[in-house]
């Protein structure tokens, strides 16, 4: 057991000095990590928890729309409302106006899942809280924030040209 202990120090040490890209990045995904194991007896995962939360929040969205507002492609979202569907979380059902797109609803078992996990998810924010300060944890929120905004700006500054 310590021997690990020290490897995964080590590790963490050797994350590239000035690399805040790729800091954000590994915590990001020892967070998801963690929630994915907090999650698991409700048989969903981060991703799926994050559609399916969007769904039961604001029902009958398109794909389009569930896309937009988790920040996902649509592909990844085709494949996580194929998952959702086949555990009996959401339905699709036609679109009365286009005939080629769907309205995405939850069903009361993926409402149930949703509102016995929401207080999982939000203890993810009471971790960050246990190592950082209130004020700190505000200064962070802000700096990604401002973070997440100018590279959303420059990523459609470059995809027009």
């Amino acid at each position: 057991m310590e021997h690990k202990e020290v490897k995964e120090q080590k590790q963490e040490q050797e994350l590239p000095i000035g690399s805040v890209g790729f800091l954000m990045g590994v915590t990001y995904r020892k967070l998801t990590a963690l929630l994915q194991q907090r999650l698991k007896e409700y048989e969903v995962t981060p991703e799926q928890w994050s559609v399916l939360y969007t769904i039961v929040r604001s029902q009958g969205l398109i794909q389009k729309e569930i896309a937009d507002r988790t920040h996902k492609d649509k592909p990844a979202t085709t494949r996580i409302l194929d998952h959702l569907e086949s555990k009996g979380l959401i339905y699709k059902q036609v679109g009365k106006q286009d005939r080629r797109s769907f309205l995405v609803y939850s069903t009361d078992k993926g409402r149930t899942v949703i509102e016995q996990t929401i207080p999982i998810e939000a203890g993810m924010t009471d971790v960050i809280k246990s190592v950082v300060s209130e004020a700190e944890l505000a200064q962070l929120m802000n700096v990604l924030l401002r973070i997440q905004a100018h590279a959303s700006q420059m990523l459609d500054q470059e995809s027009r040209e």
